[in-house]
């Protein structure tokens, strides 16, 4: 199975191996996705420990539930909602997850020149600052692509506390890049 090392090898191929439980597979499956998985991860639980713990822990599901994947999506999207409800599920582990609803008393405008300068880095860093239950609910819907039903009924809110908190989350970053770029 000395392929299943390669970078080139087929999603198909990989997922193949890893349902035969080829170590050296997962090993490959581990290495490929790890890097993407841990910003998933370090988006919900920002960068320490706990991050680390629910990536590995988010591993071991993927491995233990491989047979599950049906190979009609993306094998690497298969494994991101996993480790989205794996963080998840540690934010409520921790009692972390409360959402508020604190009006900032802020405007909504158009800032788009301010947008263009940004870099990856800053957004990133922005986003982190929100509070938690802001960017919970902005990292699932403005970058894992899921809608406010869903995201309802992962963290067990209503759907129009999901689009409060989405409303507010962009509201808030909306005064943090007035105040960058003013």
């Amino acid at each position: 199975m000395t392929h299943i090392l390669s970078s080139q090898t087929s999603e198909r191929e990989l997922v193949q191996a890893c349902k035969r439980r080829d170590r050296k597979a997962q090993e490959a499956t581990f290495k490929r996705f790890a890097g993407k998985m841990m910003a998933v991860c370090k988006r919900y639980l920002g960068s320490g420990p706990l991050a680390e713990d629910v990536l590995m822990e988010g591993f071991m599901k993927v491995f233990m539930k491989i047979d599950l994947f049906q190979e009609q999506g993306s094998f690497e999207g298969w494994i991101r909602r996993i480790m989205v409800n794996e963080a998840l599920m540690a934010l409520r582990k921790e009692g972390k997850m409360k959402f508020q609803d604190t009006d900032f008393g802020f405007e909504i405008g158009q800032l788009e020149d301010a947008y263009m300068n940004l870099q990856v880095e800053e957004i990133n860093i922005l986003i982190e600052s929100l509070p938690l239950g802001y960017k919970t609910v902005f990292n699932l819907y403005a970058i894992e692509g899921y809608n406010h039903q869903e995201i309802a009924e992962m963290l067990g809110i209503q759907e129009g506390t999901s689009k409060s908190q989405l409303s507010r989350a962009r509201g808030l970053l909306q005064q943090k890049l007035n105040k960058l770029h003013v």
